[in-house]
């Protein structure tokens, strides 16, 4: 993930997704029903906490790309490991480039 401005970056199956970086956009992007929640666990997080907390929940806000995510997730959970690639079987500089 990485952070320009107001905005963070993710890359999911399907691509780049651009979430908001602040909590305000993150409480605003959310589902509705997911926002209370939110605002409770963002005023009670440790200040060391704050970044963890703020891209875990902006994780939860709805993108274009939640349909292959999910088919991913179900093959996987399924069993199919096809295409799937281990972090042991990545070298030093393979691994590197991956974060």
């Amino acid at each position: 993930m990485t952070a320009s401005g107001d905005h963070l970056t993710t890359y999911m199956t399907g691509g780049p997704v651009r979430v908001p970086a602040t909590i305000r956009g993150v409480r605003e992007a959310l589902p509705e029903e997911l926002r209370a929640r939110f605002v409770a666990e963002i005023e009670d997080a440790p200040a060391d906490q704050l970044p963890f907390t703020l891209v875990r929940w902006a994780m939860n806000i709805p993108t274009e790309h939640d349909a292959a995510e999910e088919a991913l997730l179900d093959r996987v959970r399924s069993g199919d490991l096809s295409q799937v690639t281990f972090v042991e079987d990545l070298g030093d500089d393979e691994y590197r480039s991956a974060e």
